[in-house]
């Protein structure tokens, strides 16, 4: 069976320092696959500064993140994925928030990803636990690969005082009662990019 929750498969999360041309002051987190039948990729994760953003090249799984880079009260997280091409099957990617502790083994954080067969997905991550918030769910909304095998997908978390809205291309596909799994969203905001994708991010921060 493909794995089609990045998170929730993996049993190895290995903390691994960036190369020299990585964005100063990021860190990097990798989640190794223990599925047989959806093996990571060789090969080593690239993050590095591109233009204005980030270029995010991996073959495992991973999350990026500043721990200067840090949100609370009303905020919105933004920023343009842009996949080069399609991977062999459905992988997520998108924005993290009110993370804590994401280089040890109670690392949590919060994520609102899209891929490449036009669904969002919103998940947390617990140390090993990966609660499920709102399920992988198609909208049109969500561009696909064109004809290049390219896409892009502005993503926006609009955290306000009593709901969190999810934001695709400029259109709210989902919100979320400020409660429960969603309670906390101060902490650090980053990226996550499951294995086997390539990925331009660009205007990437918070506003409030």
């Amino acid at each position: 069976m493909k794995r089609h929750f990045p998170i929730a498969m993996l049993a190895l999360a290995t903390l691994v320092p960036l190369a020299a041309q990585a964005p100063a002051g990021w860190k990097m987190r990798v989640d190794h696959s223990d599925s047989a039948s959806d093996p990571d990729a060789s090969g080593d994760i690239k993050f590095v500064t591109s233009g204005s953003g980030f270029h995010a090249t991996n073959p495992q799984a991973a999350v990026y993140w500043n721990p200067a880079n840090t949100a609370s009260g009303n905020y919105t997280l933004k920023g343009a994925f842009t996949l080069m091409k399609p991977s062999g099957h459905t992988n997520y990617y998108g924005l993290v928030f009110g993370g804590s502790g994401l280089d040890g083994p109670d690392q949590s954080y919060l994520y609102f990803v899209v891929a490449q067969n036009g669904t969002w997905l919103v998940k947390g991550r617990n140390g090993n636990a990966t609660p499920i918030i709102a399920n992988k769910t198609p909208n049109d909304v969500v561009k696909k690969p064109d004809a290049t095998g390219k896409s892009t997908n502005a993503l926006e978390v609009r955290v306000g005082a009593d709901k969190v809205d999810f934001v695709v291309n400029g259109t709210v596909v989902h919100s979320e009662p400020k409660t429960g799994a969603l309670a906390k969203t101060d902490g650090i905001y980053g990226i996550r990019i499951n294995h086997l994708l390539e990925v331009q991010v660009d205007g990437f921060g918070v506003s409030k």
